[in-house]
């Protein structure tokens, strides 16, 4: 079995924690490893002969390679780069179309990276049974047997019982709530979860009967590959050509081979802060405090701090969002308007909707401490073994002070190495490049000076990372 991860999404449902640069897939929101994570550890507890596969985009390539090589090292069937977003029919077909090179009849196991699933061992018995149904030739889908009436989700209506499975009578839309108390009390509907599992060549033949122009310009842009370190770029040409779609318009809603498996593991598309106090154990007064949070007289709260102390007195039915460099408080009822803040943070030209104070690149991270008018300083850490790009700035120098390792510093024509304590400044226009040899984080001081510290001020000339 495939395992094939689609973690191409940059939603701010969750902002501020989530932004675009860093989702909600890459943060711990669960427990102490990312949702990400969780979703690799869950496929791999599937069986030893199960593989992994990962859909993502440019911007978050490097953030879940370092997933796979930290967790899935010698059971990963690669990372395919999508070079556009056209939805998951396409990304799930350049996936199908990955696995048919090698053998046609191979399992696909579709999972989203950003949900919760509390019950693995569950999980593992519908996927047992769906196995059993998709080996066979039915295209599965897991349905959430639905604890309320929920409206945020949309619903699948079963059919016939076939033993383990139901036949799919119909997708449904996402409902209003007295449409979706008749589904609760009638019966015989779930919530739509997002996981497939199928052979690779019935999508493949499915999409062919249902959006042949779709898997034309997928094989397009699948034949005219590239590899590029651990990543697989598909044609950019071809695949934008590629029409926009979900699987379940393009191909669930339209065959006559779907199938449900019901799914009762504690399942959680995570949409909102209110959908995350609602499966975080609460206490006695029915709040979720995360991090440094003291109350008095607080009642059905979500409180969160990354850092500071978050002190809150006589709130009710809250959410309280600290970060670094922004503070959410809302009505809980109204969290799904959340996007309307982030509207307004975009339409502002700011950058909080876009990236945290800790910046993560491939070689590491940096972080933002203080700027002024003709001034920057940011932290920076190095991983052990890695190196920034070979570089100049137009506009700014560049002072460094390292606190933490060792560093090699390229400077025009000179090499030095520097150790904890030690300092060098790059004069501004002055090709340079830093690299940590070490076995340990480098960490330093970086202050920046000049008449313009925009990040777009950066000419490369080599890269290890292969970034224009």
């Amino acid at each position: 079995m495939l395992a094939v991860i689609l973690s191409g999404g940059s939603g701010t449902r969750l902002w501020p924690l989530s932004r675009e640069a860093y989702p909600k897939q890459f943060l711990p929101v669960m427990s102490g490893d990312s949702l990400l994570a969780e979703t690799i550890t869950r496929g791999l507890g599937l069986g030893n002969d199960t593989r992994i596969m990962a859909i993502t985009n440019e911007e978050h390539r490097f953030v879940v390679a370092a997933h796979l090589q930290s967790q899935a090292a010698g059971h990963t069937e690669g990372i395919i780069l999508e070079p556009v977003g056209r939805n998951t029919a396409p990304a799930i077909a350049l996936a199908a179309l990955a696995a048919a090179d090698k053998n046609p009849e191979e399992l696909l196991l579709v999972m989203p990276s950003d949900h919760v699933l509390r019950q693995d061992e569950a999980f593992r018995k519908a996927v047992a049974r769906g196995a059993e149904v998709a080996q066979a030739g039915k295209l599965v889908t897991f349905g959430i047997v639905p604890e309320s009436p929920h409206t945020g989700y949309g619903y699948i209506k079963s059919g016939e019982e076939r033993g383990g499975y139901l036949d799919v009578a119909a997708f449904v839309e996402k409902p209003d709530l007295p449409t979706a108390e008749s589904y609760l009390s009638t019966g015989g509907y779930f919530w739509n979860s997002g996981i497939f599992l199928f052979r690779a060549d019935r999508y493949l033949e499915e999409l062919e009967r249902h959006r042949p122009e779709m898997l034309e310009a997928c094989r397009a842009a699948w034949a005219n590959k590239q590899a590029d370190m651990d990543f697989v770029r598909v044609d950019r040409k071809a695949f934008e050509a590629c029409p926009d779609d979900s699987i379940d318009y393009a191909v669930m809603e339209k065959t006559s081979d779907a199938v449900v498996v019901p799914l009762d593991a504690g399942w959680s598309d995570v949409g909102s802060w209110s959908a995350l106090w609602e499966i975080l154990p609460q206490d006695s007064n029915g709040n979720v405090c995360r991090g440094d949070v003291i109350t008095e007289d607080v009642s059905g709260s979500y409180i969160h701090s990354e850092g500071r102390l978050i002190a809150a007195l006589g709130v009710s039915d809250h959410v309280i969002v600290e970060t670094d460099d922004v503070v959410l408080v809302a009505d809980r009822s109204r969290v799904q308007d959340v996007k309307m803040l982030v509207a307004q943070v975009k339409a502002q030209g700011r950058s909080e909707h876009r990236f945290h104070k800790k910046v993560h690149r491939p070689w590491g991270t940096y972080e933002g401490i203080a700027m002024g008018g003709r001034f920057q300083v940011k932290r920076i850490m190095v991983n052990p073994g890695a190196q920034l790009s070979l570089q100049k700035h137009h506009h700014r120098a560049e002072h460094w002070v390292v606190v933490r390792g060792t560093a090699i510093v390229n400077r025009g024509e000179e090499e030095l190495m520097l150790t904890e304590d030690q300092s060098t400044y790059i004069p501004l226009g002055v090709t340079h490049r830093l690299k940590n040899p070490g076995v340990i984080p480098l960490e330093l001081i970086e202050v920046q000076t000049g008449s313009y510290l925009g990040e777009d001020d950066i000419v490369r000339f080599e890269d290890t990372y292969n970034r224009t």
